[in-house]
């Protein structure tokens, strides 16, 4: 899917799962800026960094007004810790909120006018926690929910000249999956539980969201793909006593 001569940013794309998106709109021709509050460790090929704290919404709306043009917004900063909702106070939960879901409402709407001018398109990073339980990331599950039904508004109200999707995003291999699934061992158990066997890998993000930026998806706008590799098996086969192969 070629993005030549496009200009994506990409917020919070210095590692994992931002990363491989960036990697991919440049791959395919793109001029490509990453947003994040510290430079990448590794440089990323073909990609400007631009210092932003998304949470910042005046540094949001200064960064916009400087860039010449914007043809495709990934809204990707985001994330939170492990934290059990009674044992932390409620304003480590808002801050949650206000990366994952208040910060990607900033960013787009600095954003409008550059993509209301050149008809582009923002991509929403979701996760399946958005739709599901979440325990221990109750306020980024709940984000997430808000941060896809925000995206599905959204495309009403900027149609025609602005499309709006979400990547619903299953577990991904990056650089800090041990922070979540531990050593080897336990990543290799985690990715026997998606039935494509493996977690994803940032560049299967990154190509999807190539696909939602480009004119082979001219028609898709409110619509939350997703990228899970066929999501999670039911536990209740696997306590289950019958059906099962010998």
């Amino acid at each position: 899917m070629e993005q030549n001569g496009k200009v994506v940013v990409v917020t919070g794309g210095t590692r994992g799962v931002g990363a491989g998106i960036a990697r991919s709109f440049a791959e395919a021709g793109a001029e490509v800026v990453v947003c994040a509050r510290r430079p990448p460790e590794v440089p990323l090929p073909k990609a400007e960094f631009a210092r932003l704290d998304v949470r910042d919404a005046d540094a949001v709306r200064d960064f916009f007004a400087a860039l010449p043009r914007l043809d495709v917004l990934v809204n990707n900063a985001g994330g939170a810790p492990y934290r059990l909702l009674a044992g932390s106070e409620p304003e480590r939960h808002l801050r949650v909120l206000e990366l994952n879901l208040l910060a990607p409402l900033t960013v787009s709407l600095a954003a409008y006018e550059h993509l209301k001018r050149t008809r582009g398109s923002v991509v929403m990073i979701g996760s399946v926690s958005g739709g599901r339980p979440s325990p221990g990331a109750a306020a980024y599950g709940a984000a997430k929910a808000g941060l896809e039904n925000l995206a599905r508004s959204m495309a009403v109200e900027w149609a025609p000249e602005v499309r709006v999707n979400t990547l619903v995003v299953g577990m991904v291999d990056t650089e800090r999956s041990h922070l979540y699934y531990g050593d080897e061992e336990g990543v290799a158990a985690v990715s026997r539980t998606v039935p494509l066997g493996r977690l994803a890998d940032p560049s299967d993000v990154g190509a999807a969201a190539v696909f939602l930026a480009s004119e082979a998806a001219a028609y898709i706008s409110g619509a939350s793909l997703l990228v899970h590799g066929g999501g999670e098996r039911p536990a209740f086969q696997e306590a289950a006593t019958v059906n099962k192969e010998t």
